[in-house]
């Protein structure tokens, strides 16, 4: 297998000008950006385009180079969700929605992620990236915190004080996710800073991923919330029972502080976290709409088994398979924007998603990707192969973790989601590397 951290670099001054692509895909997506209504399709961002120049970038540096693009095992896990979602194209009952759908699936889990994964060549590039990514988080936070603060943020039981930073009330998952994604990628810093990183950058990521905890709590987020515990968990238990004592202890003292010590939205937070379990028991309208599709989009698979009813095709078949207990849509207003409904246009879950729409085939090549990057990224770093760069593999591990339990609470959609195809890159380029470390 060609080992992709001991090729030749080019000259310094050329080495990361491909990464030039990869750092605006992140950093666009601090720019306000006006959503579309409902009713309409999605508008193309900036990070959308910056994420077209990403893949032109990684084709021109493989035709430049002019060697085998991928290694055998990459080009199977990478191009494995492609199978499923070529045929739920050709399988669809409305071609010409199915085809915007394929556009944006194939942009997401399979371009995206390949162009991460060709144009990083070393960890340093991995840690440029990484750094990207918080930098994007404290810049949504900051914005979401004085959101929640001067009560500006979306309508949050008939208040406007829910921080969705720059995405609006239509897209309240967006900054709680680029708030996530940041906050692991600091603690990955503080848990393992690399031996030859100057002295203030371990203090920084500690301050750093503690600031991400106040607009991640004042996201009201459940899924994400849930999502970046358990990731921070995985991450922590990776570093070995003596630094994991020590880092539960600094993480449960800090959430003392910022919710208990300073009532960081502490009570709207306590029966935002009770509402989870709510299902039987007068559940919220949100809880009871979000059952009530994943009930559909079973339904949806059960017609369909195979192939699914198309990308795409579960606005079109939601009515047909719901029960009458679901709403018209979800209320969004605040941040800017007047109140309006919000379609239910997805069943908020995407292995529900891609089972109604893709069948059993879309699903297994959907799920069979994420395992493969998951189990070869934790194999890595549990096998002590990774030496310096023990940092870049516990947060590919982290993030990877991150989006395989938010995926049972959201789906695609919105500006952040070019962010799950750099996600999956980064990982893929962890799981799938050679183990040697970097020549001189």
């Amino acid at each position: 297998m060609t080992a992709l951290w001991t090729t030749p670099l080019p000259p310094p001054r050329v080495r990361g000008l491909p990464l030039l692509p990869l750092i605006a895909t992140v950093l666009l997506l601090a720019v306000p950006v006006q959503t579309a209504g409902a009713g309409t399709s999605a508008n193309v961002t900036p990070a959308d385009l910056a994420s077209c120049a990403l893949v032109l970038c990684a084709l021109a540096a493989v035709l430049h180079l002019r060697r085998r693009p991928l290694t055998p095992a990459a080009a199977l896990v990478l191009g494995a969700p492609a199978l499923g979602i070529a045929v739920a194209t050709a399988t669809a009952t409305d071609p010409t929605a199915a085809l915007t759908g394929f556009v944006r699936y194939l942009q997401v889990f399979v371009l995206v992620p390949a162009a991460v994964l060709l144009l990083l060549r070393t960890p340093q590039h991995f840690r440029v990236i990484t750094g990207a990514l918080a930098a994007l988080a404290l810049a949504q936070g900051a914005t979401g915190v004085h959101q929640y603060v001067t009560g500006t943020g979306a309508s949050y039981m008939g208040e406007d004080i829910r921080a969705v930073g720059t995405f609006g009330p239509t897209d309240v998952m967006g900054m709680a996710t680029v708030v996530s994604y940041g906050l692991l990628a600091a603690l990955a810093v503080a848990l393992r800073c690399p031996p030859d990183a100057p002295a203030w950058l371990r203090p920084c990521a500690i301050t750093t991923a503690v600031a991400l905890v106040i607009p991640l709590a004042v996201s009201f987020s459940r899924g994400a919330w849930i999502a970046t515990l358990l990731a921070a968990l995985a991450m922590i238990l990776l570093t070995g029972p003596r630094q994991a004592a020590k880092a539960l202890t600094a993480l449960t003292a800090a959430a003392v502080v910022l919710v208990g010590g300073f009532g960081v939205g502490s009570e709207m937070i306590s029966e935002r976290l009770t509402s989870i379990t709510q299902v039987t028991d007068a559940p919220d309208r949100s809880v009871n709409d979000r059952y009530t599709m994943w009930a559909a989009a079973t339904s949806m698979w059960q017609d369909r088994p195979a192939a699914g009813v198309g990308l795409k095709g579960f606005p079109a078949h939601r009515d047909a398979h719901a029960s009458i207990g679901l709403s018209s849509g979800s209320d969004t207003a605040g941040a800017g924007q007047t109140f309006h409904k919000q379609p239910l246009l997805s069943p908020h879950n995407m292995y529900l998603l891609v089972l109604s729409e893709q069948g059993l085939i879309g699903l297994t090549a959907f799920v069979g990707a994420w395992a493969a990057v998951l189990a070869a990224g934790v194999r890595r770093l549990t096998r002590r192969t990774s030496g310096s760069a023990a940092d870049c593999g516990l947060a590919a591990v982290g993030l990877t973790v991150w989006q395989t339990v938010d995926f049972l609470y959201a789906d695609i959609g919105g500006p952040s989601t070019v962010l799950t195809g750099i996600i999956l890159g980064l990982a893929a380029w962890w799981a799938l590397a050679p183990a040697e470390e970097p020549t001189p």
